[in-house]
């Protein structure tokens, strides 16, 4: 996948975007060899290592990521992708990542220790009394009230 500055056919590009291009190509190697990592293990496979939310969020993953291609490949075709189906598609998707983070953050709240917060909030509340606290000065007649 070597690119070089002149295409086969011999259409040339202007050197500002060679960069880009360099690491679009970068970027594509990289997806490729994720494609191919995640095909080599069958998905039925897959889905019995991961529990009911694990396999939800591989499923909107796969299903945000090939939308996410379209939505470049219509792109490159000249198409606005904001005018096409898939950008509802995309939203929707994205809806319900949204509803299964929410799933996940409420998971991870109900482990809460209720004890130790109700440690930390009594002890946050707690206010000295003037014979537990040596700083507050008290009156002489105060002290002889104490010892009577």
């Amino acid at each position: 996948m070597e690119m070089a500055e002149e295409d086969n056919s011999g259409e040339e590009y202007p050197n500002e975007i060679h960069d880009y291009l360099s690491a679009f190509e970068k970027s594509l190697g990289a997806v490729d060899e994720m494609l191919k990592t995640m095909m080599s293990v069958s998905r039925s496979e897959l889905l019995e290592k991961l529990d009911p939310l694990e396999q939800a969020k591989l499923d909107l993953v796969s299903a945000y990521t090939l939308n996410s291609m379209f939505w470049v490949y219509l792109a490159t075709q000249g198409i606005n992708p904001k005018e096409h189906p898939v950008k509802q598609e995309l939203e929707r998707i994205r809806t319900y990542m949204n509803r299964v983070k929410e799933i996940t953050d409420r998971k991870m709240a109900s482990k809460l220790d209720k004890g130790a917060a109700a440690r930390f909030v009594r002890n946050a509340l707690w206010e000295p009394t003037p014979e537990n606290n040596p700083k507050v000065k008290t009156s002489a007649k105060a002290k002889k009230r104490k010892m009577n």
